[in-house]
């Protein structure tokens, strides 16, 4: 039979679960529990149903649904982009632990903006996800403190939870779990080892004062220079967003000053290291006989450049985040607040210095 196609200003109108109980020859609440899955319906008046959605190209209402109580459960997870690899392994990691726990993935993205985030959260709150988890560099203010402590507090009174996933805790009065990865300990372990093979003049490219990842990164550079007695410079400190074109800018903008007063260079993640690592090239330098790099992800860019750097278990962190989530919404208690570990994977892209 042919399903349903009735025009109506050049598109095509949508069928009703009013006609699918029609042509099923049962009531909407039938239809309506068959459709939400858990009515244990004869087979034949299922099949009946099943039937007649088929041919009218029926498309059950998710906001009715969840009216009704029936909608599937999910967790949410809303982060500044999906292109980057970062985010998009963390995206990963929730997907595969959603999934895994019997729930669905909702996904949005706010390009960094603080309002567009404030929107997705209200949605995400209105669709009453079991947890809302963001995940992004920001800049840790009293209004950011504030904006996120009313987000922890507007998602526990529904029974959901805020989830802040590389980003710092709130303190103890606020209802969100926290997962944070080490970038403290892993930038204290890539400088290291450039300070052990050598190298002394460490140029950081990606300092971005205000936000937490890079500070945190930088933190740990400067430490490791501490610990090692050399003295900091924070000429060598450059500061950029940790994309591949600013990579380039910084490294392009530096060597265009005609003098090259580092040795090494310690870029904040793989981006900014495979942008660097580009002008050096096309300025005539080789990595590592003229200038060693170490990056900090270990991600795509990493592996094509055989770079030294820090590994993130980014999927990891997603899966994490997630059962943390639940095992927190089924026990109740103080929200958990777990550090990912980090290590340091050697590859080709340092050399020790030579010393005249």
């Amino acid at each position: 039979m042919a399903r349903r196609a009735s025009e109506s200003g050049g598109g095509q109108r949508r069928s009703t679960i009013r006609e699918v109980a029609a042509r099923a020859g049962v009531s909407v609440a039938t239809v309506s529990r068959i459709l939400s899955g858990d009515y244990p319906a004869a087979p034949a008046t299922r099949k009946r149903v099943m039937r007649a959605v088929e041919e009218l190209d029926y498309v059950a209402n998710a906001h009715a649904r969840a009216l009704a109580g029936t909608s599937a459960k999910s967790i949410a997870i809303v982060l500044n982009s999906v292109v980057s690899p970062h985010y998009a392994h963390v995206a990963q990691g929730v997907e595969a632990q959603t999934a895994a726990e019997g729930r669905l993935c909702l996904i949005g993205t706010t390009g960094g903006d603080p309002e567009r985030e404030l929107a997705m959260v209200r949605f995400m709150r209105e669709q009453h996800t079991e947890a809302v988890i963001l995940v992004g560099n920001v800049v840790a203010d009293e209004r950011y403190h504030e904006r996120m402590s009313r987000y922890a507090h507007a998602l526990a009174a529904i029974g959901s939870r805020l989830v802040l996933c590389g980003r710092p805790p709130l303190g103890p009065d606020v209802p969100a779990v926290v997962v944070e990865y080490d970038n403290v300990g892993g930038a204290h372990s890539a400088t290291s080892h450039l300070l052990s093979a050598g190298h002394e003049r460490i140029l950081c490219l990606g300092s971005r004062p205000g936000y937490t990842t890079a500070e945190g990164r930088v933190a740990g550079y400067r430490r490791a220079l501490a610990a090692h007695r050399v003295p900091h410079d924070p000429a060598l400190e450059v500061e950029g967003m940790m994309l591949w074109h600013e990579g380039y800018r910084m490294m392009k903008e530096r060597l265009a000053t005609g003098r090259r007063d580092f040795t090494a260079v310690f870029a904040l993640n793989d981006l900014i290291a495979g942008g660097a690592v580009r002008a050096l090239t096309e300025n005539g330098l080789k990595v590592p006989d003229d200038v060693s790099v170490v990056g900090f992800d270990d991600l795509q860019p990493s592996l094509d450049l055989d770079l030294t750097t820090v590994h993130m278990s980014h999927e990891e962190i997603g899966r994490t985040a997630v059962r943390l989530a639940l095992e927190h919404e089924a026990r109740g208690g103080t929200p958990p607040h777990v550090m990912i570990g980090t290590h340091l994977v050697i590859r080709s892209s340092v050399r020790p210095r030579e010393v005249s």
